[in-house]
């Protein structure tokens, strides 16, 4: 029986010659799997491929999970010799995986403008949205910060979400969403100040301390009812604003010295001191997140409990995915979300890498 394929036609036949299934005919080219207008079905019906003046393009990744599925046949190739002509490419076993799982999943993929496009369920394209931008990398690859956020923000642009599927050595997946984001403000804080402290090491002295009821602007660490030590970040924010006065020995110290004087000791200051004080301006209460392997826990003051672990990132940083998976995972057990800091170019955004399950 012939069929003439129209774009209302029902699925390509597939043909059954025992064990064995054959789907549409379909040629390399070296660089495209090409189907001609019997092809088309599987355009209009599932999204597969991009539509040719003389029939259908498939992807590398398409064109692997087809034929996998037995929906094409190729002269001169079976599953395994095209897999591993397009393995030449170093990545490609990573982004055949996610493809093949996503389109288990019952999505819709294209191939651009990061790694895919992925449809609502449902839906496909020239008639559906898309609804996921995905960017495929391996544990081991590099977080490069400003390219992260140039590429979530302009998803963001296109009202898509953004995501990370992360393929690890042993090549199971994880996907992240990628939120990019400028804090909104944590409401008005009480003030506090002004206040003279006297430099003992790296922190200040404050005797006589402010009344413990101005505690609730979370500086400092009360050592009796007269005197607080303040730690250094937040001798820095104190003397930004006006609100503190360092004496050493009696002679009063600028922030540009004692700012120094800490840096020399702590690489990582002026990225903290910069979230630290964006932080503070966003009506945020930031300590130290010591105990959680990273620069702050933060609250809004809203709760008991810190809400967010925010570590600082300064500009050029690449941090490798594996910590950056370590630090997500740690921050959910114990019911926070997890946000990068980066000094980017219109201040600070803050980059919230959250799991999720497609």
């Amino acid at each position: 029986m012939v069929c003439l394929l129209q774009p209302s036609c029902p699925p390509a036949p597939i043909i059954t010659e025992g064990s064995t299934r054959i789907g549409v005919k379909a040629r390399f080219d070296g660089t495209w799997v090409r189907l001609g207008n019997e092809g088309r079905a599987l355009y209009d019906q599932s999204g597969y491929g991009r539509p040719d003046d003389d029939g259908l393009r498939l992807a590398p990744e398409e064109a692997c999970y087809l034929l996998h599925r037995g929906r094409i046949g190729i002269e001169g190739y079976d599953f395994d010799t095209l897999v591993a002509h397009f393995a030449r490419r170093p990545e490609f076993i990573r982004t055949f995986l996610v493809y093949r799982d996503l389109r288990e999943r019952g999505y819709a993929v294209q191939s651009g403008p990061h790694d895919f496009r992925v449809f609502r369920r449902g839906q496909r394209p020239g008639t559906g949205q898309s609804q996921y931008m995905v960017r495929v990398l391996s544990e081991r690859d590099l977080i490069d910060f400003e390219a992260l956020i140039n590429e979530a923000l302009a998803s963001s642009r296109m009202r898509k979400q953004h995501v990370l599927a992360v393929v690890d050595d042993e090549n199971e997946l994880t996907y992240y969403e990628i939120k990019v984001q400028n804090l909104p403000d944590a409401g008005e804080k009480p003030g506090i100040g002004p206040l003279e402290g006297v430099l003992i090491g790296r922190s200040a002295l404050v005797h006589p301390a402010p009344p413990r009821d101005e505690q609730v602007a979370g500086f400092g660490m009360y050592l009796d009812p007269g005197r607080m030590i303040l730690a250094p970040l937040e001798i820095i924010h104190l003397m930004a604003t006006g609100s503190l006065i360092l004496r050493d020995g009696g002679s009063p110290v600028n922030s540009d010295r004692y700012f120094a004087m800490v840096a020399a000791a702590d690489v990582e200051l002026a990225e903290k001191a910069a979230v630290y004080q964006d932080l503070r301006h966003h009506g945020y209460i930031p300590k130290t997140g010591y105990k959680f392997g990273h620069h702050f826990r933060v609250y809004s003051g809203e709760k008991v409990h810190s809400e967010m672990l925010v570590h600082a990132i300064a500009g050029g940083i690449r941090l490798p995915m594996s910590s950056i998976s370590r630090s997500v995972r740690l921050a959910h057990s114990v019911k926070k979300k997890m946000l990068f800091g980066h000094q980017y170019t219109t201040g600070i955004q803050y980059v919230e890498f959250a799991r999720i399950k497609l």
